[in-house]
């Protein structure tokens, strides 16, 4: 008997509980030990929170873990075009039999009752990382920390805190020393916990945790550092080992390449050399953060000389390092964007920060999301927070659009959500 498609199974499972997001770990827990726990059946693990730079974090390490000659499993979300790429089995993204079967294997012992969508499809992904082989489990958080579905694993071999800033405020705070409580709250006593670059209400919430629970930390800043030299890094702990420059672009790039080493230091029975790491930081594949498009339709529409980019980040502290990154690399063209954004997330504060620096903005509302602003919406926002901005009908509306109104080579650069960046990477190929 053949398994359904898992897009069939998905589908079911978005309908078992009222909330996408509900904050608990009693559902999960009981289903887990209908499953005989698989959590604690898993390779070494090595769990990741934070508001930004995770996925990348994450990225570095997989590298240069492989580099290595590690088989590494990995659990990141959301994806975003295929939900295969959110559970990676040996360095590969579940195949599409094993998905359905464990899928499968989770609803019936799950027999309809109240769950969410993560934390089923997380049950799922643990049993799969307990019945594959692996040297080590790289699990990055859903949401938050204390209450996401991933924060039952009791002993993982080391916790990663990555910057924390202000987002999901309606689960996890409203403030930045609250959400940042939460996120620390996958630190485990004896545990060491690498922490990324923090605002100071944050470092305090995360050593205040630390401290309570008993888990040694090893903090940017403090306990290592990086700096830019011509043609690399220079990255400072233990000694100074000097590095090449990491292939995701972005200075906060350079932070999560820091990060990464940090944890890879301090993973306890594993050797990652130098040229482990290098390997790690110019191989580490992370699509939609600020990645160019090189073809497609989209890029069809643009003319000759013109540059067409993507990237997925949704908050202010992203829409900063988007900032940065285009001061101090896109000086030489006009820089225009398109934006769509969830309804949930402050627009506002990731415009605003942007504006300076873009010569306008053209506004989509993203496919299939029904929490999405609206083109006119978004538009109001946009021109309010000081941006030249104006609604498209669609994607390839708004790229046109741009195109017309600007003479000369430009480039355009599509951001504000990773769903967004989802569509453009399934229809643009």
């Amino acid at each position: 008997m053949f398994a359904q498609p898992s897009d069939a199974i998905l589908a079911r499972l978005l309908t078992l509980h009222p909330k996408i997001i509900d904050l608990s770990l009693d559902r999960i827990e009981r289903l887990l030990d209908r499953l005989d726990r698989p959590q604690d059946r898993l390779p070494p693990v090595v769990h990741l929170a934070g508001t930004n730079g995770k996925g990348s974090v994450a990225a570095f390490m997989r590298a240069a873990l492989e580099s290595a000659g590690y088989k590494v499993h990995a659990y990141t979300s959301p994806h975003l075009v295929r939900f295969h790429e959110r559970i990676r089995l040996a360095g590969a993204p579940i195949d599409e039999p094993s998905l359905a079967a464990y899928l499968e294997r989770c609803e019936e012992a799950n027999g309809g009752a109240p769950i969410t969508y993560f934390e089923i499809t997380t049950a799922a992904a643990f049993l799969a990382f307990a019945e594959n082989p692996a040297d080590i489990l790289l699990l990055e958080c859903g949401l938050g920390g204390r209450l996401d579905a991933t924060n039952l694993v009791e002993r993982p071999l080391a916790t990663v805190i990555t910057p924390v800033s202000i987002d999901h405020q309606h689960f996890l705070g409203e403030t930045l020393r609250e959400i940042a409580g939460e996120k620390a709250a996958i630190q485990k006593p004896g545990v060491p916990s690498v922490i990324g670059p923090q605002p100071p209400e944050a470092a305090a919430a995360i050593d205040a945790v630390a401290a309570r629970t008993g888990t040694p930390t090893f903090r940017f800043g403090r306990s290592f550092s990086v700096e830019t030299v011509a043609g690399g890094l220079v990255y400072s702990a233990r000694g100074r080992l000097t590095l090449p420059r990491p292939v995701l672009p972005g200075a906060h790039q350079i932070d999560n390449a820091a990060v990464a080493i940090a944890a890879l230091e301090r993973l306890k029975g594993f050797t990652v050399s130098e040229l482990d790491m290098a390997n790690g930081l110019l191989n580490a594949s992370w699509p939609a953060r600020i990645q160019r498009l090189r073809d497609g339709p989209l890029v069809g529409l643009l003319p000759d000389g013109w540059e067409l980019w993507l990237d997925g980040g949704h908050n202010a502290a992203a829409g900063a390092a988007l900032a940065a990154h285009a001061a101090a690399a896109w000086g030489d063209r006009p820089l225009w964007l398109v934006c769509g954004m969830m309804n949930n997330k402050q627009a506002d504060r990731f415009l605003e920060t942007l504006a300076p620096l873009a010569a306008g903005l053209r506004t989509v509302a993203i496919p299939g999301e029904e929490n999405a602003f609206s083109a006119a919406e978004l538009a109001e926002i946009a021109t309010s927070a000081g941006l030249d901005a104006a609604p498209g009908d669609d994607l390839e509306a708004a790229v046109q659009s741009i195109a017309a109104r600007q003479d000369g080579p430009a480039r355009i650069l599509i951001c504000g959500s990773l769903y967004l960046a989802g569509k453009v990477l399934s229809e643009n190929n």
